[in-house]
């Protein structure tokens, strides 16, 4: 298939897999910061072509497995609210909350419905008028310009019950949480794709100025990510820090200036909890005052105390401290049916992606 298969060419992949050999024979950490990065790799058995000397690591980069527990049973406390109707994307349904899912919820009669778009959720705001509508706000940089768009839409055209929760995140903050946490040598960043093409490379120079550690913004072939690979090791050898574009077919270093004005104009930056992580300074995305009814935060509900499945070390494997296999829960209590932690639930987690490939 063209502009796919150019990417998957086994004669290529072998090429760049020698001249990663031939550079390096030094022990080199790098950490992915995407969920879809972390799938494919694995799917494509990348982690096993690699010489033993360079090691991936998973980080925070699927949104549904760094959404904090509160807020999923603070969804799951207005779901049971007789006027309410929940939309989501479907990867949510599962997650567990501190007793319940949304999944249980539903089947116990809250009016949870699955979308496949913001705009969906709108529809279902427009067609119910007499409910309040609430829209999880769950993602990073590539789904808050369709949040926005969305609220900006429902202001346009007075669709006064439609709300969002927003537990939006922005990822540059966390990447420099980890460098400063140093629980895990981090010596290069496979930068995200979907991510980069909206807010482009600006955002990670801070991390090769302060931190000297190298970043490249990566697509999502396996070519794409073993020349990233190849790009990292690359600069570590040479003594470089800098933020490249693998990515180039997509990404530009400016980003995309109309998804950023509109995330701009709707959202405030705030601090922000993550899962497994904890609190880091302007790390979120919150719908600011002047769009504030579109704001399910205006609904007050009794939200349950807030518990942490017992045993489920998802938030180090979040942080990359540690893999799947040395969770005690993993493939055992927690499986894809029974998940305990986030991780397990979306197909972008790393123990999901531990779990069906490795």
């Amino acid at each position: 298939m063209k502009y796919v298969d150019e990417y998957r060419n086994k004669e290529i992949a072998q090429k760049i897999l020698r001249q990663v050999k031939s550079l390096s024979k030094k022990k080199i950490n790098l950490m992915e910061v995407c969920g879809t990065h972390t799938v494919n790799i694995f799917r494509n058995g990348i982690k096993k072509m690699l010489p033993t000397n360079i090691n991936l690591i998973s980080g925070p980069g699927c949104p549904v497995c760094v959404t904090p527990i509160r807020y999923i049973d603070e969804i799951i406390a207005l779901s049971r609210e007789s006027d309410f109707i929940i939309t989501t994307f479907g990867d949510m349904i599962k997650v567990p909350g501190s007793t319940s899912t949304l999944e249980k919820e539903k089947a116990n009669g809250s009016d949870i419905r699955i979308v496949y778009s913001t705009l969906d959720a709108l529809e279902v705001a427009r067609n119910n008028p007499s409910k309040k509508i609430v829209f999880m706000g769950v993602g990073f940089e590539t789904t808050s310009p369709t949040i926005a768009s969305a609220v900006l839409k429902a202001q346009k055209d007075e669709i006064n019950n439609f709300t969002v929760l927003s537990v939006a995140k922005i990822i540059s903050p966390a990447m420099k949480t980890l460098l400063d946490g140093k629980e895990v040598n981090i010596d290069g960043f496979i930068c995200p794709g979907h991510v980069s093409a909206i807010i482009g490379s600006k955002p990670y120079n801070f991390i090769t100025t302060q931190y000297k550690v190298p970043c490249v913004i990566c697509g999502f072939e396996p070519l794409d990510i073993l020349q990233s690979i190849y790009m990292l090791v690359k600069q570590i050898e040479d003594g470089r820090a800098e933020v490249e574009i693998q990515y180039e077919r997509v990404v530009k270093p400016e980003g995309n200036k109309i998804a950023l004005d509109k995330i701009k104009e709707v959202f405030k930056v705030v601090n922000s909890d993550w899962r497994g992580i904890g609190n880091i300074p302007l790390s979120g995305l919150e719908i600011k005052d002047k769009y504030g009814k579109f704001s399910a935060r205006k609904f007050e509900v009794e939200i349950e105390e807030t518990k942490e499945s017992r045993g489920c070390r998802c938030g180090e494997v979040l942080r990359g401290v540690i893999t799947p296999h040395e969770c005690p829960l993993f493939r055992g209590v927690c499986t894809p049916e029974n998940p305990q932690g986030a991780c397990m639930v979306s197909t972008e987690g790393t123990c999901a992606a531990y779990y069906k490939y490795n």
